[in-house]
């Protein structure tokens, strides 16, 4: 790493990095800073890692609407290059809202950044998250089939961490992920109090599995919460729109997906979407080599191991 100059004109060696690869709740969207921009957990979290406050520097290399391959093609090698101590990857809710969403390339992306951090010496994070339809509380033929992806992408997060011996938070097990509190306007990214729940979370999890932490983030917040008027003006104003505009391609394949829904529903056979679901998610881990690129052994298919925090 570059040397920085050390008092009395000395040279120490740089701060080590965490590194924030995923996209917008890794960005901080809900968490607002004065002037303009966003905070969020990977910032609050960076404070209490290492042995003295400051002592861990964060490089936040998440882009809003990042996809998982575009995570693992263009964030991961800008985030080896930094040679980082701690590094997080959490994506996949975007996968979830589009046309083309496909486990075997989520679990392909995702198999490729945590391996290649994971090789390079840093402690990768990683958080299953819950469901975008739930959160956007659309209609239940809408709302399954982005619940299956959702778990399709979260039971990836689990195998590959465990794989790779990261540490896990279940986040969408965790009861405050239910409570609107913690939740910004929009639905779908937490406001201040779920960032700093969330950084907490993953602090909790750090020192579970044995990593050196600081105290943990705190909970005191610099600001309201928002409120359920604030939410109700965003939902029949802005959110109507950022639906629109973040599903453009997925809305026409959705309705498909609800139409199907529905026949499966009337019929009694709403089972065999879900097995479906299974069988490409278990598909996909089969196809991923083992961590030592041996593509003749597999990767299995169920999750152990890994260090984790839950609800």
């Amino acid at each position: 790493m570059t040397p920085e100059q050390a008092p009395g004109g000395g040279r120490g060696p740089a701060p080590a990095r965490f590194v924030a690869l995923g996209d917008s709740l890794t960005v901080g969207l809900g968490d607002p800073v004065p002037g303009g921009g966003w905070r969020g957990w990977a910032a609050l979290l960076a404070g209490t890692l290492g042995e003295r406050p400051g002592g861990v520097e964060l490089v936040n290399l998440a882009r809003s609407g990042a996809l998982a391959a575009e995570l693992a093609e263009r964030q991961l090698p800008a985030a080896r290059e930094l040679a980082p101590r701690f590094a997080s990857v959490v994506v996949g809710a975007n996968d979830t809202l589009r046309a083309a969403f496909a486990i075997e390339r989520v679990a392909a992306a995702l198999d490729r950044a945590h391996g290649a951090l994971s090789a390079d010496g840093a402690v990768v994070l990683t958080a299953c998250l819950p469901d975008p339809g739930r959160m956007l509380g659309l209609p239940a033929p809408l709302a399954r089939p982005l619940a299956r992806r959702m778990r399709a992408v979260n039971t990836v997060v689990h195998a590959v961490s465990a794989r790779y011996q990261g540490v896990h938070l279940h986040l969408a097990e965790h009861p405050w992920v239910a409570e609107r509190a913690s939740w910004s306007v929009d639905r779908l990214h937490p406001g201040e109090r779920g960032h700093r729940l969330l950084a907490r979370g993953f602090h909790t999890a750090l020192a579970a599995a044995g990593v050196g932490v600081g105290p943990p983030p705190a909970l005191t917040l610099d600001g309201p919460p928002p409120t359920r008027a604030g939410s109700a003006r965003w939902m029949a104003t802005r959110g109507t729109r950022w639906v629109a505009d973040r599903c453009t391609d997925l809305l026409p394949g959705l309705l498909g997906l609800a139409l199907q829904e529905c026949r499966h529903g009337l019929a009694g056979s709403g089972r065999l979407l879900d097995a479906a679901a299974e069988r490409a998610t278990r598909g996909a881990l089969a196809a991923l080599a083992e961590p030592d690129g041996d593509p003749a052994r597999k990767a299995p298919a169920t999750v152990k191991g890994a260090a984790t925090m839950t609800g």
